[in-house]
């Protein structure tokens, strides 16, 4: 196992050492798809409105994994929702391909790759080993998904016969309802992967 990290993530800095380096990152990407679709799925009540636990994973993965898996792991998720897999929430198959990203949420998830660029390149510099810089670099990250699924839903965004349902809908409907939700996993979040490093340190 890897001990000298230098600034490196979490995941990777737990991969055996010995063993074929391609094969195991491919094996954490695939496991960090099956986790976000997992995620998408669950509903949690909560208020004003109920939430997955998408945001919370996107977030947890990135911080673990560091720039470079973290965001191979959204792209290959966000590609199997392309092909057609039913690997968004509340999407059978029949709803899930291209057309979805045209639809009320494609900014946000084409907003998780920058979720995890940003996430992923704080956590590759350290600071995922801190609550307080990781929730800050998690805050900002979230803060540019939501002007990005802000603006594809109030003017780009197919909605019935509609294109853009207008800034007032996508403050009213796209992004207050959500954004307590978030600041909760997004503490939850920055506080895991501290944690668990914290864990590795007692060993």
């Amino acid at each position: 196992m890897q001990t000298n990290a230098h600034g490196a993530a979490l995941a990777p800095t737990l991969l055996p050492a010995r063993g074929d380096r391609t094969l195991q990152e491919t094996a954490l990407v695939l496991a960090g798809t099956a986790l976000l679709v997992i995620s998408a799925k669950i509903s949690v009540p909560f208020y004003p409105v109920p939430m997955t636990l998408q945001t919370l994973a996107v977030m947890a993965i990135a911080a673990a994994y560091g720039l470079r898996l973290g965001t191979m792991t959204v792209v290959a998720y966000l590609a199997e929702g392309l092909v057609c897999l039913p690997v968004f929430t509340a999407t059978p198959p029949a709803a899930a391909g291209p057309l979805y990203f045209l639809g009320p949420t494609g900014g946000f998830l084409v907003g998780f790759i920058a979720l995890a660029l940003i996430v992923g390149y704080a956590a590759d510099r350290g600071w995922d080993r801190s609550f307080a810089r990781l929730f800050g670099a998690m805050i900002a990250a979230d803060v540019v998904v939501f002007i990005l699924g802000f603006a594809w839903l109030a003017l780009f965004a197919q909605a019935g016969s509609h294109t853009g349902i207008g800034f007032a809908g996508a403050w009213t409907y796209g992004v207050m309802p959500f954004l307590l939700g978030d600041l909760l996993k997004i503490a939850l979040a920055a506080a895991l992967v501290p944690a668990t490093w914290g864990l590795i340190a007692r060993k």
